[in-house]
């Protein structure tokens, strides 16, 4: 008994722990104890939102998903997506980003972030890791920038890529940050999305677009994918 007591209490303080240190992570595996309210087909909005408002959250996501299957040919992965009605319930999931996407499991958009292009960004994020699988997505395998390159191309997000054949709307330059901290500390500076967005541009060009993934995959060569690129 006294072990049972033991394993409920542990339990029981693993669960609190995560509520306080990562409540992304608690909302995403429950929902409903962050007031979400369950539309069906993986998609939860907070109940504070109203009928018409589900409705266009609803079609939203489904043209997002559109969105990234039209890129890849199929959908691997499958995440719960949770949206926010007031940024009071987004602020402590999601700070002051518009989405952020937990592995390939879950992913959460605030207010701002309800639009396909932003909801097709984290969804991309999803996909992605589901293809390279948990352990590359863990240990960081990719570059920070070719993930999010790659999360832009695939939404086709007009803010940072160009109509056309070319479609940079600035050239890469440079290095660009490879570890997800110092992605987050310069993602506010000038042009870093567009300047990751064109190198991950031009090495689909040159890998035959989402084709090329696989074999990028397959190999685990992450940390070469710049020398492909240009500059």
């Amino acid at each position: 008994m006294r072990t049972v007591a033991l394993l409920l209490f542990l339990g029981a303080a693993a669960v609190a722990l995560i509520r306080f240190t990562e409540p992304a992570v608690a909302a995403a595996g429950c929902p409903s104890c962050y007031g979400f309210t369950d539309l069906g087909g993986g998609l939860y909005v907070e109940s504070a939102m109203p009928a018409d408002r589900r409705a266009a959250a609803r079609a939203t996501v489904a043209a997002a998903r559109d969105r990234v299957r039209a890129f890849y040919g199929e959908l691997r992965s499958d995440p719960r997506v949770l949206l926010c009605a007031t940024e009071a319930c987004y602020r402590p999931l999601g700070g002051g980003s518009r989405g952020v996407a937990l592995l390939d499991r879950a992913l959460i958009l605030s207010p701002r972030g309800t639009d396909t292009v932003i909801a097709a960004h984290e969804l991309a994020h999803a996909e992605f890791h589901r293809r390279i699988g948990l352990a590359a997505t863990l240990a960081r395998s990719v570059p920070q920038w070719f993930d999010e390159g790659l999360a832009v191309v695939v939404s086709d997000d007009p803010r940072y890529l160009a109509p056309g054949p070319d479609r940079c709307r600035a050239e890469p330059g440079g290095d660009l940050p490879t570890a997800r901290s110092a992605w987050i500390e310069q993602a506010g500076s000038a042009g870093l999305y567009a300047r990751a967005a064109c190198r991950v541009s031009r090495w689909l060009d040159a890998h035959g677009g989402a084709a090329g993934l696989p074999g990028l995959v397959a190999s685990g060569s992450y940390q070469d994918v710049g020398r492909h690129t240009g500059s």
